[in-house]
């Protein structure tokens, strides 16, 4: 056993200098350019500039739902920082859709034991009639225990989605979360319900209730929909266990303003390249959120560390070869509408777009990057990593990312990714609630991060690779 152990160690190790030395014969940036990567990470490690920007954000905007009147507060907040922060160029991209009202939400259980409960409605939901509806409560643990019951077996009833997000450090439970509250409506209306309730898309135990996005579908009855705090939802689990029939009144005033087109923006501010100004090196973040919260850290934080990390590389006495592209998309959180408008405006120029990274996920510090790139650009990669790697940050082995959330869909247009994985354990206890506040934001591992894409855009920009390779 240890014989064997030992064997496979000094292979790896002589595998790792054999990489070291193809890294070192094939560097991206001269002895200069690192000793200026170096530099830029002092300097951002050193600076609280994204955190002044999230703070003035939150504290002069605040919350930024599409179509909302902080949604246009904030477009001209970022025009005016960008400027103020010397980029090259800053202009704006209209950006449409519908405008949707939240109003007010109760609920409470009626029956066998009352009590009122948190709620929120769900982003695009229909609301109730005027007087709210009482119906008994149906039952099902999971998404997938819903979708089989039979039709029409739930004439009358709310039903009710008690599966509870787990918390893991990269977010993976989100996925099995979120599909009862993107799809659940459409489900639980072809069951028969009258509503949909369902426990919160989140992993906290605060007695605050998580909002997020649905959807209708055509020729398929709308029916309310709105999420329950995860104490509430325990509430309510243990009524039902008790074998007795539960009742729940749930009154919602939210409603679409099918008359009213929201109009909003992309907010895009750049520094040009020196020798090779039409290339882009594009860093994402979303510049709208939810109306609970002031949207600190959905996303807040991307926002002040995409703006710093570019300010930062644009003070450099040279400018790295590339252009460096800062896109604040606009509503996001309602259908990435932003970023589909993006690609649609730049169709002529994504060829041009060489790379891009976006942050939209995560409190904590970062410590792994995926990349999503050719073959023959992986070498330049790796001694990206060797940059990053004191910085606590690993290399994956899987070379398949797509951008997050905006970038997905500019991916999904040709352009080369990098993902990079925050510990997020924390993140869904906030995630679309109230509680999403600055007050959540670590600082120490904000100017840790905001470094790590400083240096990461400073070298793509400067490395002469092409990504799609």
């Amino acid at each position: 056993m240890f014989p064997k152990t030992k064997l496979i160690a000094g292979t790896c190790l002589a595998v790792l200098m054999s990489v070291g030395s193809f890294a070192t014969s094939a560097q991206q940036l001269n002895t200069e350019q690192q000793a200026q990567l170096k530099q830029l990470k002092t300097t951002a490690l050193q600076s609280d500039l994204s955190y002044q920007l999230i703070e003035s954000l939150t504290t002069e905007v605040g919350h930024r739902m599409m179509g909302s009147t902080g949604d246009k507060k904030s477009i001209v907040w970022a025009v005016n920082k960008m400027k103020a922060l010397g980029f090259d160029k800053v202009w704006t991209e209209e950006v449409t859709g519908s405008y949707w009202l939240r109003g007010e939400a109760e609920a409470r259980i009626v029956a066998p034991y009352p009590h009122d409960v948190v709620v929120l409605a769900l982003g695009g939901s229909i609301g109730t009639a005027k007087a709210g509806l009482t119906a008994e409560v149906a039952h099902f643990e999971t998404f997938a225990d819903l979708k089989a019951a039979p039709d029409n077996s739930l004439n009358g009833k709310i039903a009710f989605v008690s599966y509870q997000m787990e918390r893991h450090i990269d977010g993976n439970g989100y996925g099995p979360a979120v599909g009862t509250r993107v799809n659940g409506a459409v489900v639980a209306a072809q069951k028969g319900a009258s509503a949909l309730v369902m426990r919160s898309v989140g992993t906290d135990n605060n007695r605050t209730a998580h909002t997020g996005v649905m959807r209708y579908k055509d020729k398929v009855k709308q029916i309310p929909a709105a999420a329950l705090s995860n104490p509430d939802a325990d509430l309510l689990v243990n009524q039902l266990k008790r074998g007795e029939a539960v009742s729940l009144y749930l009154n919602m005033t939210a409603r679409t303003k099918a008359e009213v087109v929201a109009t909003s923006a992309n907010v895009i501010g750049e520094f040009t390249g020196s020798e090779f100004p039409e290339e882009i090196v594009a860093l994402g973040a979303h510049l709208d959120s939810w109306d609970v919260g002031t949207g600190a850290l959905d996303d807040g934080l991307g926002i002040g560390m995409v703006m710093a990390a570019a300010h930062h590389i644009g003070q450099l006495p040279e400018r790295p070869k590339r252009s460096i592209r800062v896109i604040l998309f606009a509503a996001e959180e309602v259908g990435l509408l932003g970023a589909k408008q993006y690609v649609k405006d730049h169709k002529d120029d994504m060829a041009a777009h060489v790379i891009g990274a976006e942050w939209d996920f995560g409190i904590g510090r970062i410590y792994k990057m995926t990349p999503g790139v050719g073959a023959q650009s992986l070498n330049a990669i790796r001694e990206l990593a060797q940059y990053l790697a004191p910085m606590g940050v690993a290399l994956a082995p899987e070379n398949n990312a797509k951008g997050q959330s905006d970038m997905s869909a500019l991916s999904d247009a040709g352009m080369p990714s990098i993902d990079f994985a925050p510990d997020g354990s924390n993140y869904f206890d906030y995630h679309h609630t109230e509680n999403d506040t600055l007050d959540k934001v670590e600082p120490e591992a904000l100017k840790v991060n905001t470094a790590i894409y400083t240096m990461y855009a400073y070298f793509v920009a400067q490395a002469m690779v092409d990504f799609r390779k």
